[in-house]
């Protein structure tokens, strides 16, 4: 009965992380350039299961198979999928068309970000929505005078026909493992790019979210029914767990 109440609470435990996810997800749903955070269940632990013995004999009986006792939630990871490009009309919104990122600058050091809400600071310089210095291929910033930008799809940044500077795009080969989420909507690098291509900019785009709603909403009811179902099992293994331990004080 102690194994069924701790896989049942574990059941519970990993329930509140799938929740917490789904939260994280559903809060960003409108951020332009999000990536959906994912995450699994697997077995924690099993032990294997036998048929019981006649009298004094401890000879382990036939073999039923294992008995899981419990689940764990695996490690996240950001699903890199592209998400729809809406049009804003805005000069300074960017959206990446397949694969790449912007290389952003900021106090910690480079970053890499989907999200091409820019816009021109007191400086001059093409920054994030946050106010982070966008970075050409040399890992300078792109500083922009007095004009109307115009965004070309190599990245290459005109304004009023000057050319001011290439937005660089970076791609790698496996995102999955070689960048980490660093905040809401940027990324760290573990080493250098290795990607062998790279989307293209469109001007007065931007990427959405890749979160549908829908399968969010579909995702948030299952996990809500499972940790009620674990709830209960709870519940029932403390019940029998009391009348166990109370028949037992009887016959003592």
């Amino acid at each position: 009965m102690i194994k069924g109440l701790y896989a049942a609470a574990s059941a519970m435990v990993a329930q509140i992380n799938q929740q917490k996810l789904l939260t994280h997800n559903a809060a960003n749903m409108n951020t332009p350039g999000f990536k959906q955070t994912l995450s699994s269940l697997s077995e924690w632990w099993t032990t294997p299961a036998y048929t019981a013995t006649d009298g004094i004999d401890t000879t382990y009986g036939n073999w039923l198979g294992n008995l899981g006792l419990g689940v764990e939630s695996l490690p996240e990871i950001s699903d890199f999928s592209s998400g729809a490009l809406e049009s804003t009309g805005e000069i300074y919104d960017v959206a990446i068309s397949g694969e790449g990122f912007f290389r952003v600058k900021t106090p910690d050091g480079e970053r890499l970000t989907r999200d091409g809400r820019f816009n021109r600071d007191a400086k001059g310089n093409l920054v994030t929505v946050d106010g982070y210095q966008i970075l050409n291929s040399a890992g300078q910033p792109i500083v922009l005078p007095d004009g109307t930008p115009s965004f070309a799809q190599d990245g290459t940044v005109t304004v009023n026909g000057v050319n001011a500077g290439k937005i660089a795009l970076v791609s790698f080969k496996d995102p999955e493992t070689e960048l980490t989420r660093d905040g809401e909507n940027m990324f760290l690098a573990a080493g250098a790019p290795t990607g062998e291509s790279v989307g293209t900019i469109e001007q007065g785009y931007l990427e959405m979210s890749n979160v549908d709603s829908a399968s969010l909403m579909t995702q948030m009811v299952t996990v809500a029914r499972a940790y009620e179902a674990a709830q209960k099992m709870v519940q029932n293994q403390d019940e029998l767990l009391g009348k166990s331990i109370s028949t037992l004080g009887k016959i003592g």
